[in-house]
């Protein structure tokens, strides 16, 4: 277990088995959602070229969601806990300024921004890490903010995960991302 200060944080195979079902879920869609995902990634983000692209991968989203869900339906609790820790620390650490910029919108907007960011995989996460600009406008996806919890939810009688981490998803709560 890694803790911090602040509380326990995903380890390095939480975070693999985490990016592994992500991606897993997409390769079972096939080499179209492959293709605009590597369309988004691979984009220079200077240009207003994104939008097309992103609106033909959200159509996807909604069955890349099926998909996760089955592949996630023998998680215990505590993998599920596990898989949401990984998802709320990745919220957290796209709880920018710089990414807000690019995306816009209110605190839900954002969050369901950065659900997007993360839904569309590991390099793509990284990627907007990295580069900001690199993130889309209007892109949500506030289904992947609170997955695992959900599933989590409806296994154990309704009990939200206790991911022990102490930190926040929701937006404005990573000090670090927004500089007074």
């Amino acid at each position: 277990m890694t803790e911090t200060s602040a509380g326990r944080l995903p380890t390095a195979e939480e975070e693999d088995r985490f990016w592994a079902l992500v991606e897993g879920a997409w390769a079972e869609l096939g080499d179209e959602p492959a293709a605009l995902r590597r369309a988004l990634l691979t984009r220079d983000p200077s240009t207003d070229a994104e939008s097309e692209q992103l609106y033909a991968i959200d159509a996807w989203l909604d069955r890349f969601l099926e998909r996760l869900r089955a592949a996630s339906a023998d998680l215990s609790p505590a993998e599920l806990t596990a898989l949401d820790r990984v998802v709320e620390r990745a919220l957290y650490d796209l709880d920018r300024a710089d990414i807000h910029e690019v995306t816009d919108g209110s605190d839900d907007g954002f969050l369901y921004a950065r659900g997007h960011i993360v839904a569309l995989g590991r390099e793509f996460y990284q990627a907007v890490r990295r580069d900001p600009r690199m993130a889309v406008l209007d892109g949500e996806c506030e289904s992947m903010c609170y997955f695992f919890a959900h599933l989590h939810s409806e296994r154990v009688d309704g009990d939200w995960p206790d991911t022990g981490s102490g930190i926040s998803r929701e937006s404005g709560n990573n000090s670090a991302g927004w500089p007074s």
